[in-house]
């Protein structure tokens, strides 16, 4: 689009004047050299004049000089503004477009206006038109006009969005970036600032200190709830790590490495600590999240909603049109009193009512996403102690059938990833926000009985007495005045809905996860007991084995909360054996088990350690009876089976390609031999993996993998509490065991009939390569 100047000797004479190349070359080449003229104010006006209708330029270079000369300092800037109004109507009608054609064909077309009004310097003149009243010695700061604020950051959002490079530009200058925040007090000026600083924030490179905006803390106390909801969506973009891509698919080699090299809280961390810090501004939070809106009405409501979605770009655009819609109404009224003809206006009196409602969706989208964030930072527990004090739960299950899982049936259920950045509609964000939001609080936390009412809370402390066991601590301290209300608590009504849910529901990954992060953690009797009697256990065993659902996803979610809702439960497998009561449908479900160990291994540690402890409880008639009945026990009760799933579990991994999402197949393939080692069995599954490879014919290949995969496993997991906690609670094996066995299976000694080197024969040993450096 530019061209490039070359070298020039420095003896330039008349002749080589005339070869320099055109205006646009010569503004393009000072951009990239520094030297030369930058804008169209340093040429003279007859010459613009001259060469803007060959060009093609609309009078744009002229405009800015006009618009130069009369925003000096002490001048009267209404002129100013005049100018800017006309240039303003040039650059809108580009943009414009660009938000409403596809968005493929926008970004191939150019935008010829925009490009010039950059080209010849408006953009900085633009800012420093707003920036000067920041460079005045006045004590007193002159104040500009509200509406030459609101067309100035106008402009320059629409130049960001249809030239490359305005925005990276905006981004690098640190004291406009800061200085835009300071606008925001201003109501009037709050919505185009806003719109500019996410433009902005979403390309800059590093990210903001929030410590830094001056008078932060006073700046979102003096917002009210609605600006306080759009200023989530800034604040997403400050609280979060960059995405750097799907975090379950990033080594865990190189997250340990970039770790190590950064010790010390990132900025996002430093930026989260920034906002709790603010008073109030978790109850305002919850308050915007619980906050109650109108249902909407009539037939037309749902296909308004996707009409509307596939160009609002976000809630900034909505509030803009949602302010035209009002003016528009009010307008219309005091044109005509006739009820019957504003009644046939198609868009003036239906479409503000479902806006409202798509306006309040998008608002909680923000909201929910910072406090999920945050749920899921270094500061939790203290965002969890607010969260509750504030009821957030209690006010998300009022709003749960009038606003979140609505009872309605779309005509095209739309199917999507479970990234919460996918392109799709404010009602399925919304849903996907609120179940991440469940799973965060609900995770490894005894605040997870907040989901439940007083009656079903009684319910779990009965569940406990009939079994002659005792009552969770969590549950006894449970505060119950911060519970949910109402004759079904927040985890109730999702078990609801997830029944209902169609079969390539990708909502049904999400509901699975919020689920499962109930159970999760050290396991509790009442708890699986709770969700059984709900039939949850059926409906799972449903959808992996009859409903045909092929989504890799969705079947790893199921598989997860199986393994969670039937671990150590005796009841559970005697429910499991009822449902698959056909040689067919237990073939269906080992085939969905063995098409992804990575998806299914951790129900295979739950279907190991179950077995596991019902063997040493033989003198419960009971537990014996399911033992000699339950077709899935009786499988994993032949050591052969056993062994098949350790040889696939450490033959899919290795320490290259271990991952959050895959690094369970490692520690199942200890829990295995764990028990082997707890009855004296473990030289005798370490043989059959040398055995295997034989067998294979590619000796020393398992077993080396195998040392390399248990050697990342120390460096890992010694050095992370959380984890080795996850690990113990979750199998009910002391972690000292679990160090004590790696300790041994890796032991130097060839003779130790524990030690994986004794094993492998010398000519195949690979144990001394290190291939656990980044």
């Amino acid at each position: 689009m530019a061209t490039h100047l070359g070298s020039e000797s420095p003896r330039a004479g008349g002749k080589r004047r005339h070869c320099r190349g055109n205006v646009v070359a010569r503004f393009t080449a000072s951009r990239i050299t520094g030297r030369g003229f930058s804008r169209g104010t340093q040429l003279p006006g007859g010459l613009l004049q001259e060469r803007d209708k060959r060009a093609k330029w609309n009078g744009i270079p002229n405009l800015l000089q006009k618009l130069h000369e009369s925003s000096h300092p002490n001048s009267d800037l209404s002129h100013a503004h005049s100018f800017l109004k006309v240039l303003s109507s040039h650059l809108s009608m580009e943009a414009m477009s660009f938000v409403t054609e596809d968005r493929k064909t926008a970004q191939e077309s150019t935008f010829p206006n925009t490009h010039t009004f950059d080209l010849f310097g408006g953009v900085d003149l633009l800012v420093e038109i707003l920036m000067r009243p920041t460079l005045t010695m006045q004590k007193k700061k002159p104040k500009m006009n509200d509406d030459l604020v609101k067309d100035c950051l106008s402009v320059l959002y629409n130049c960001c969005i249809c030239t490359e490079g305005v925005t990276k530009s905006l981004a690098s200058r640190d004291d406009f970036v800061l200085f835009l925040f300071t606008l925001m007090t201003n109501k009037k000026t709050f919505l185009q600032t806003a719109t500019l600083i996410e433009d902005i924030l979403g390309v800059k490179k590093e990210m903001i200190h929030l410590e830094g905006i001056p008078n932060l803390s006073g700046l979102v106390q003096s917002f009210d709830q609605q600006q306080l909801a759009n200023f989530c969506r800034i604040l997403s973009v400050t609280i979060s790590e960059p995405d750097v891509g799907n975090d379950d698919k990033h080594t865990l080699l190189a997250k340990n490495a970039q770790q190590k090299r950064n010790s010390s809280p990132s900025r996002a961390e430093v930026n989260q600590v920034t906002l709790l810090n603010i008073p109030g501004f978790i109850e305002r939070l919850c308050k915007l999240a619980t906050r109650k809106v109108s249902e909407a009405t009539g037939a037309n409501f749902l296909q308004e909603l996707e009409d509307w979605y596939t160009w609002l770009d976000n809630a900034l655009v909505l509030d803009a049109l949602m302010q035209m819609a009002t003016e528009e109404a009010e307008q219309s009224s005091t044109e005509s009193s006739d009820e019957s003809s504003l009644a046939t206006s198609p868009l003036r009196h239906r479409l503000p009512q479902s806006m409202k409602i798509v306006h309040e969706i998008m608002y909680k989208v923000e909201v929910l996403y910072v406090l999920c964030v945050l749920l899921m930072g270094r500061q939790r527990n203290q965002v969890h102690k607010m969260l509750a004090e504030f009821r957030l739960i209690p006010g998300l299950n009022n709003l749960f059938d009038k606003l979140i899982w609505r009872k309605y049936t779309a005509s095209n259920h739309v199917v999507h990833g479970q990234n919460e950045n996918c392109d799709c509609s404010p009602e399925i964000s919304f849903k996907i926000q609120f179940l991440r939001l469940l799973q965060s609080f609900s995770d490894h936390h005894e605040n997870k009985y907040l989901l439940l009412n007083s009656q079903e809370l009684n319910e779990l402390s009965a569940i406990s007495m009939k079994a002659n066991i005792p009552e969770v601590e969590a549950l006894v301290n449970t505060d119950r005045s911060l519970v949910c209300d109402g004759k079904k608590g927040l985890l109730t009504r999702l078990l609801a809905v997830m029944k209902r849910e169609p079969p390539d529901s990708s909502f049904r990954f999400w509901q699975a996860r919020a689920v499962e992060s109930f159970l999760r953690g050290a396991t509790s009797y009442a708890d699986q007991m709770f969700l059984l009697k709900r039939g949850l256990l059926e409906h799972i065993l449903f959808c992996i084995i009859d409903s045909g659902c092929t989504s890799r996803d969705v079947l790893q979610s199921y598989f997860d909360l199986l393994g969670e809702l039937m671990k150590f439960n005796i009841d559970a497998f005697k429910r499991f054996n009822k449902y698959v009561n056909t040689p067919e449908k237990f073939r269906t479900f080992l085939t969905q088990i063995n098409s992804s160990l990575v998806d299914s291994n951790m129900l295979v540690r739950c279907i190991v350690l179950s077995l596991d402890r019902f063997e040493s409880q033989t003198e419960d008639v009971k537990v014996v009876e399911v033992l000699s009945e339950c077709c899935l026990l009786s499988y994993m009760a032949r050591v052969e089976n056993r062994l098949s799933f350790l040889f696939r579990l450490i033959n899919i991994i290795n320490v290259q390609t271990l991952t959050q999402e895959n690094v369970s197949c490692l520690n199942t393939s200890l829990v295995i031999l764990m028990l082997a080692r707890r009855k004296a069995k473990l030289p005798f599954y370490l043989n059959a993996l040398r055995e295997k490879e034989y067998t294979e014919k590619y000796p020393g290949c398992l077993l080396n993998n195998f040392h390399n995969l248990l050697r990342f496993w120390q460096r890992h997991y010694l050095n992370k509490d959380k984890d080795s906690t996850c690990l113990e609670n979750s199998s009910c094996i002391p972690f000292s065991y679990w160090k004590e066995t790696v300790s041994v299976l890796l032991g130097p000694d060839r003779t130790s009939l524990c030690a994986i080197a004794s094993y492998i024969d010398e000519p195949f040993m690979d144990l001394d390569r290190d291939l656990l450096e980044d």
